[in-house]
């Protein structure tokens, strides 16, 4: 296959490494309760692994994007979904919260930071008019794990336990994964732009990229909250665990809904002001599940926060290619992506601690929405390239 049309088979394969990395990370809402049974321990110690992988992942995004600039998106990948692999067949062996911390954090995180931006990265220069649809159904993997991935966790809890669930999830990593990290590919730097625009070195001496920074760290401490912790709050409000389970995968439904519904909004509205419309978004799904215990109004807030969610996932790489262009684009969103990871590292963990000291998650719910609205705020101080 010649010339772009192959930007929608690395569309696919992005989409496929999402969805197994993701998937197997977001699954994590499964096994929760069952963590807390079998390990005694508390819920901010419990969150601390799922945030602890999420802060690798990000961490590890930058240095994964610039490994892929150099050595090309498939070696890179490769080598993460060894990692992703690894990490789930070890996690099953663990005995206690700290050896999930070294096997299932460390490994998914590693595995995570070395597929997700260099995968985003390499759809961005394939694709100028229909970048945002392309980006939207490459990270659409990310909602369609987080939709599928759960319950099939719970199935396979239900019927192996939690170790042989991880087990079950570490072959089909390895073999979906596998395929498709060797199949991706970078674009050939003589088509097109793919060389054009700055250095990683350029745009972190510009204003644009420290606003897209402080903006991510903001809106990342309530981004995952829901993500670990509306399962044991359904619970906690009287429904049952299915339930919980439900509404991590329909987040997952909104999330897909939103990265494929975002390319009309940005054609509209313009892709910096999507982002800032999805923050806003986000923000106010946060207040309806502080205002909500029944099940349809958690189902709505579920599917509402996905579909925001979604959007600014698909939306966000795209910004970061309008204003810095493809030379070095995965590093460039890999190192913006540490911004999330500081939010991802406090923030479950933090809502796990404010409810284990005073039996409510208010206080957390309320300060993520807070700061995601100042994250939409903070939008506005971008400025397009001259």
């Amino acid at each position: 296959m010649k010339g772009s049309s192959y930007g929608w088979v690395v569309v696919l394969c992005a989409f496929t490494l999402m969805f197994v990395g993701f998937g197997a990370a977001y699954s994590f809402a499964a096994f929760f309760r069952a963590f807390e049974a079998e390990f005694g321990a508390s819920r901010a110690h419990v969150s601390l692994v799922f945030s602890l992988c999420a802060f690798l992942y990000f961490l590890l995004g930058a240095p994964g994007g610039m490994l892929a600039d150099r050595y090309g998106t498939r070696n890179v990948a490769l080598v993460g979904v060894a990692f992703l692999a690894a990490g789930l067949a070890a996690a099953s062996t663990a005995n206690s919260v700290e050896l999930l911390y070294v096997t299932y954090s460390v490994g998914l995180g590693i595995g995570i930071g070395l597929t997700y931006v260099p995968s985003v990265g390499a759809v961005q220069p394939w694709f100028e008019k229909r970048r945002v649809l392309a980006s939207g159904i490459a990270v659409s993997g990310i909602g369609a794990g987080n939709l599928m991935v759960p319950p099939l966790a719970a199935w396979w809890i239900a019927a192996f336990g939690w170790r042989g669930a991880y087990l079950a999830l570490a072959v089909c990593v390895l073999v979906l994964g596998g395929a498709a990290a060797a199949a991706i590919r970078n674009r050939p730097a003589g088509q097109g732009r793919a060389t054009a625009g700055v250095s990683l070195h350029a745009a972190m001496r510009t204003r644009n990229f420290w606003v897209l920074y402080v903006t991510l760290v903001l809106s990342g401490f309530g981004c995952f909250v829901p993500l670990v912790h509306i399962a044991p709050y359904a619970v906690d409000a009287g429904h049952p665990e299915s339930f919980g389970v439900l509404l991590v995968s329909l987040i997952g439904l909104g999330s897909l809904a939103g990265r494929f519904a975002i390319g009309s909004i940005a054609d509209r509205f313009g892709r910096m002001r999507s982002l800032a419309l999805m923050y806003l978004g986000m923000a106010l799904m946060l207040l309806l599940w502080w205002a909500s215990t029944g099940a349809l109004a958690l189902a709505v807030m579920a599917v509402g926060f996905g579909i925001c969610y979604g959007g600014f996932v698909a939306t966000f790489p795209t910004v970061v290619m309008d204003l810095f262009g493809a030379r070095s684009v995965s590093g460039i969103i890999g190192c913006i992506y540490t911004a999330a990871g500081v939010g991802t590292l406090f923030g479950p963990p933090l809502a796990g601690a404010a409810f284990d000291a005073t039996g409510s998650y208010s206080l957390p719910i309320l300060g993520a929405a807070a700061l995601a609205l100042i994250a939409a705020a903070g939008v506005r101080l971008l400025r397009a390239p001259g």
